[in-house]
């Protein structure tokens, strides 16, 4: 049997460090302190070769349970639907006009932040409500 390992989950995208903190916002997750030697990430970037200056970003669970989220810049646009995303579960265990209640005011909450509602996909016989919406940069996630 393997042993769990830990994951990271890596963004594509155009502006890496704008996109890692759409996602602090929305997961309540932080930006890691700079390098040993460096007062903060600008600085940092500052010392970088021109080619690398603001090609990557990470963000973190404060925690230490979710998976670090790395963003690194790609010359290419998002052309279509992701085959991976996540889902932010802001819903567990509610059923119903709850479940319903409690994904319409995380959408509130992202919506200023830059994220697209796309659409509800009801309850069935085998899931519960879920709500699909796009980060700043077009990726699908769920709120779940």
């Amino acid at each position: 049997m393997a042993s769990v390992r830990q994951i990271q989950v890596t963004f594509d995208c155009a502006e890496p460090e704008r996109v890692a903190r759409f996602w602090c916002e929305v997961l309540g997750y932080v930006v890691p302190p700079p390098p040993e030697g460096f007062a903060g990430w600008e600085e940092y970037d500052r010392s970088l070769p021109p080619e690398k200056r603001g090609a990557d970003f990470v963000c973190m669970d404060p925690t230490g349970v979710g998976p670090r989220l790395y963003f690194q810049r790609v010359p290419e646009g998002k052309v279509v639907k992701n085959r991976v995303h996540l889902d932010v579960r802001v819903g567990t265990g509610l059923v119903g006009e709850q479940r319903l209640a409690a994904l319409e005011a995380e959408c509130a909450r992202l919506l200023p932040l830059g994220a697209t509602r796309l659409w509800l996909l009801p309850a069935d016989e085998d899931n519960e409500s879920c709500l699909v919406m796009q980060d700043i940069e077009g990726n699908e996630f769920c709120l779940d």
